[in-house]
């Protein structure tokens, strides 16, 4: 999850991450070929089958959404050049919600094979390897952030890499506005912003990096107030640069609102997906509520969580 920095990391300014306690799993076994499920994805499909030669999907639910969920484990098994593997895939993460799923499916799956054909990577290596899979999918638009902390966990404070924060652990509640979006569509749409007009989009892109390097501090020092404060700054930077919407900025006045939260703000490319809230001193059950009654989808994460591990 980005707490601060979104799309001005892609230009160099510094945004604040952490790992939260939704998970991806992925499970590996011999087969003949390579055979990919991604059913308990919850999506229309049942799963898909790879050419490494062509590099081409054969899905067979034959829906767009086998494409899209899979391109990143199609990416995994062509830089390994698997063969004879079969690949199970399930996940907490709401896809295309801004909250790093696929970041988290490219991780789970190089891990899993790490371990299943002993190639001895370290997570470092695992984080470095799915951040360059994930840029060349998403054609060198990807930042280092959620492979980071999808396989090293913890906070990451990134620009042109990624660098371990020891912050203490924090409960954020997450609205969902359950509208999927393209995180490379919107990276773009603000970069062609940026370039017509640099003199505006630039010293936003400065204030968006000086909000992630003065949370470090609040976080550490536990000054949850005036850490609300720049969650609410730093959206209406986002919404200046064009990612925000009226079902994100609903749930945003919601938390802050009827909610109580302190602060309050989109996470993510946006163009839909998820917003996050800091609850108030009543705690996290009136934002939930208030996001809900804004008709979003509304739960409960921890910051600071484990990264990539294996299970029996």
């Amino acid at each position: 999850m980005i707490l601060f920095g979104e799309h001005a990391v892609v230009s160099g300014s510094p945004a604040l991450g952490s790992a939260i306690d939704l998970r991806a799993r992925v499970r590996v076994e011999d087969s003949t070929g390579v055979q990919v499920d991604v059913s308990a994805l919850a999506l229309a499909v049942k799963g898909f089958s790879v050419d490494l030669k062509s590099g081409m999907i054969t899905s067979t639910g034959g829906s767009e959404e086998a494409m899209l969920a899979t391109r990143y484990i199609s990416a995994v098994l062509k830089e390994l050049s698997v063969r004879d593997i079969a690949v199970f895939v399930e996940s907490d993460i709401p896809p295309a919600a801004g909250l790093g799923s696929s970041a988290a499916i490219t991780v789970a799956t190089l891990a899993a094979l790490n371990g299943h054909l002993g190639l001895g990577l370290s997570n470092e290596e695992i984080a470095s390897r799915s951040h360059r899979i994930e840029k060349a999918v998403q054609q060198g638009l990807g930042s280092p952030m959620d492979t980071a902390l999808s396989a090293l966990g913890g906070y990451q404070l990134v620009s042109d890499r990624a660098v371990p924060i020891e912050l203490p652990e924090m409960e954020v509640v997450v609205g969902y506005t359950q509208m999927p979006h393209d995180t490379r569509s919107e990276v773009q749409k603000v970069q062609s912003l940026r370039a017509s007009y640099p003199d505006i989009v630039d010293p936003i892109f400065r204030s968006i990096g000086s909000i992630s390097s003065r949370a470090v501090a609040l976080i550490r020092e536990n000054r949850l107030n005036e850490l609300g404060t720049l969650m609410n700054v730093n959206h209406g930077l986002l919404e200046a640069v064009g990612v925000g919407t009226r079902e994100l900025s609903e749930l945003v006045y919601a938390a802050r609102g009827a909610g109580g939260a302190i602060g309050a703000k989109l996470t993510g490319a946006g163009g839909g997906g998820c917003m996050i809230a800091l609850p108030g001193a009543e705690g996290s059950g009136p934002v939930i509520t208030a996001i809900k009654q804004a008709k979003g989808r509304a739960f409960c994460v921890r910051t600071g969580c484990q990264g990539v591990r294996l299970e029996d």
